[in-house]
């Protein structure tokens, strides 16, 4: 099989395509043939060994994939060689085959192709948890997102929707909050310029939000927690924005009575698994009612996988960048 290979950390650029031997199933795991992998923010991170988790040489990048089963080990008994799948990996997904335990495989609804499925375990996973279990989002709460046109933060425009509530949009440039009033936003703010806070205090007639969603970090941390309403959520799920992680002036959970809440789905799914299901359920079924839907604006070959890392990690992408590998 062919696999795209970090052999040394760097930039994507340094990247190779490789043959290697097909990986042969363990009693739990399910072996895919990879048809498309998606691309997320950690690909960035764990070729440069700047991710938490640091592989073993050589190893391929891609977090999550979606195609069809070719094996199963023999205590995998709800899959079956044939089924459309979708699977975290962690990494090895920008290969033609990947073997995943079973528990980090969800059967593929009808309603969606592989394309898709392959973009949307992450990020819809991730905001999904971000707004039920961490935030408790309600009907009629207002939810401000960062990063709006990206892929967490374009899902989490959808969720909220979905989930009833009146959703700010704030991204850099108004060809990102286009994206993002496509995808239901009602509100938009550019904070390239405008000032964020003072448009949250005007959209919001001084209140405030009850929930921020923030995949970006970087210097509008603080300013966007000075936003926050009375009781509010300030949800921590990433720092696209690189520079460093922000800090916060502890004095201002407590003036807000707010919480300041991390979210780390990776961990959720492992410990929760019955949460995690329940959650795709509810996903698969609003994707089934066109309430979510999901944007791939770029493809790129496996053997371009490194363009397909660097286009996400130059934040040019809007939505999600896939991988397609068959």
């Amino acid at each position: 099989m062919k696999a795209l290979l970090c052999k040394a950390f760097g930039p994507a650029d340094t990247l190779v395509l490789e043959d290697l031997p097909s990986p042969e199933p363990k009693k739990n795991e399910v072996l895919i043939e990879v048809q498309a992998a998606g691309v997320n923010f950690p690909d960035t991170l764990i070729i440069e060994g700047k991710y938490q988790f640091k592989p073993p040489f050589p190893f391929a990048p891609g977090g999550e994939v979606a195609g069809v089963v070719k094996a199963v080990g023999e205590k995998v008994s709800h899959l079956r060689a044939g089924d459309r799948v979708m699977a975290l990996t962690g990494w090895g997904g920008f290969a033609e085959e990947v073997a995943v335990p079973a528990y980090n495989v969800l059967p593929v609804p009808k309603s969606m192709d592989l394309t898709t499925a392959a973009a949307f375990g992450m990020t819809y996973g991730t905001s999904m948890h971000a707004l039920k279990q961490r935030a408790n989002l309600q009907p009629g709460e207002t939810l401000l997102v960062l990063g709006a046109s990206g892929g967490v933060g374009l899902a989490a425009v959808e969720i909220g929707k979905a989930m009833g509530a009146k959703v700010i949009a704030a991204a850099s440039s108004a060809e990102k909050l286009e994206v993002a009033r496509n995808a239901g936003a009602d509100e938009l703010i550019n904070y390239s310029e405008q000032s964020l806070k003072d448009e949250v205090k005007k959209l919001t007639g001084g209140q405030g939000v009850d929930v921020i969603y923030d995949p970006v970090g970087g210097t509008l941390f603080e300013e966007a927690f000075r936003s926050i309403g009375w009781n509010g959520r300030f949800l921590v799920v990433g720092f696209a924005a690189g520079g460093g992680i922000p800090a916060l002036p502890a004095n201002l959970p407590l003036l807000k009575g707010a919480s300041l809440v991390g979210v780390f789905w990776g961990s959720f799914a492992q410990r929760q698994p019955q949460d995690n299901a329940e959650n795709f359920q509810q996903l698969f079924a609003w994707h089934a009612e066109g309430k979510l839907k999901p944007l791939v604006s770029q493809t790129f070959p496996l053997e371009r996988g490194g363009e397909a890392i660097n286009a996400l990690g130059q934040r040019k992408a809007v939505g999600k960048v896939v991988v397609t590998v068959r």
